[in-house]
């Protein structure tokens, strides 16, 4: 009788810690130097020629990150590689990065949301460079229940803006989501980067790039 009232016990702190434990959810919006809504042909024509740069954002919705709450506020992190991101054949690490955090964020969020950015990016962000503030704005719109349009805007530092694939994108008729999203998602498509753009520095790179298949949207949850 002892033992099955202390099971019953145990299980019930399990069930109130589960309900207890930190919940962070919120949009995620993601470019490349190459496509990833593409067929076999087209990105191996890109392996090794580009593809080692990317753009990885984040707006928490809700939530918080090691009790720091970061409702409404965004991170963006930049990286330049050293291959092709996703190519299973060469080892891309380590890799650079160049960390935006809302300029919104206290202090004590800003360190929160670096922490959250460097969880979610694993190495990509083993190897941070710089840390700006500035101001960041991160749109998405939907239509028929899907992704349409999205937009960030990381200061001067960083630019994204997308559209949904449409079949004009379609060059081959064998194209499929080639690489998966570079952080964890809980939902994400494949769309067209109308801009990607990176213009700070820390990175030995800048660049702009439009009308590319090399973006994701999405939303995640842990």
């Amino acid at each position: 009788m002892k033992k099955i009232l202390l099971m019953s016990a145990l299980l019930t702190l399990a069930l109130a810690s589960t309900a207890s434990a930190q919940q962070i959810s919120g949009d995620y919006i993601e470019t490349r130097s190459a496509d990833v809504y593409t067929g076999p042909c087209f990105a191996n024509g890109e392996v090794n020629l580009v593809g080692d740069q990317a753009i990885l954002a984040w707006r928490v919705n809700k939530g918080e990150w090691n009790g720091v709450a970061l409702d409404g506020l965004s991170v963006v992190g930049v990286v330049k590689a050293g291959a092709t991101l996703g190519d299973q054949y060469n080892d891309p690490y380590p890799a650079k990065s160049v960390m935006i955090v809302d300029a919104r964020a206290t202090s004590e969020q800003q360190k929160a949301l670096l922490g959250f950015a460097r969880e979610m990016g694993g190495r990509l962000f083993e190897n941070i460079i710089r840390v700006e503030v500035a101001p960041i704005i991160m749109e998405i719109s939907h239509a028929g229940g899907h992704y349409s349009n999205a937009r960030v805007r990381a200061g001067e530092f960083a630019g994204i803006e997308t559209r949904a694939i449409t079949p004009k994108d379609h060059l081959c008729g064998n194209e499929e989501t080639f690489y998966p999203p570079l952080a964890s998602t809980s939902h994400a498509m494949p769309a067209v980067a109308e801009t990607d753009e990176f213009q700070g520095k820390g990175l030995g790179v800048v660049w702009t790039i439009h009308g590319k298949r090399s973006a994701f949207v999405g939303s995640f949850s842990r």
